[in-house]
């Protein structure tokens, strides 16, 4: 079965409604223009009320690796995710620290050997492209590539999921995981129980289960 992570998480509230939903991983994004932006002491606070079966990941775009570290300390991260225009080099360093998920968005120039000198990260994330956002867009992209990337790695599928397409994702692409932030939200900052219920249950159905 697909793991699922649910990014953006800003609150406790939303937390345990992701996990009590059935969630496998949290995403707390430290980066300062992300409108889900999370400070240290409040993502601190929640990661340390999160049973341990649920990996907390931080969300960094071309943060300093001294400040990745940190935060990854101070917080107790489990995974480090790399969204922005990180170097190979960067992702073997802290990956002497932390797993590292690294995060590509997918336009008209991606090309999926790119991923090859990646060699170094636990996984890579496939997000839609957007010209002003570097996630959280609810934009998609198109899945077939995702299973070139299979290749070079455990892929991470994201962009746009939501109850209504995640099966069909899953099926196209039977990825190592699909991330989802805007599908299951009310709103930037706040997520919408019945939407992270819903996604789940069309996880589990996808897969031949039920809860």
């Amino acid at each position: 079965m697909a793991r699922v992570k649910i990014c953006g998480i800003t609150n406790w509230t939303d937390a345990k409604a992701a996990m009590d939903a059935g969630a496998d991983a949290l995403g707390f994004n430290f980066y300062a223009k992300s409108p889900r932006k999370i400070s240290i002491s409040h993502a601190r606070e929640i990661i340390r009320h999160m049973p341990k079966h649920v990996s907390a990941v931080g969300v960094f775009v071309n943060a300093p690796e001294t400040e990745v570290l940190r935060t990854a300390s101070a917080v107790r991260l489990n995974v480090i995710q790399l969204h922005g225009d990180e170097s190979p080099r960067t992702v073997k360093r802290l990956s002497r620290h932390l797993p590292v998920i690294k995060a590509f968005r997918v336009g008209a120039g991606f090309r999926t050997k790119h991923l090859q000198k990646y060699g170094d990260a636990a996984a890579f994330l496939l997000d839609g492209f957007d010209t002003k956002a570097r996630g959280g867009t609810g934009k998609t992209f198109r899945w077939r590539i995702a299973n070139q990337a299979k290749q070079f790695g455990p892929i991470i599928l994201a962009g746009g999921l939501k109850k209504e397409n995640v099966a069909a994702a899953i099926h196209e692409v039977q990825p190592f995981a699909v991330d989802v932030c805007s599908g299951v939200e009310a709103a930037p900052r706040k997520k919408d129980a019945k939407k992270l219920q819903g996604l789940m249950a069309a996880v589990r159905e996808t897969h031949g289960e039920r809860k």
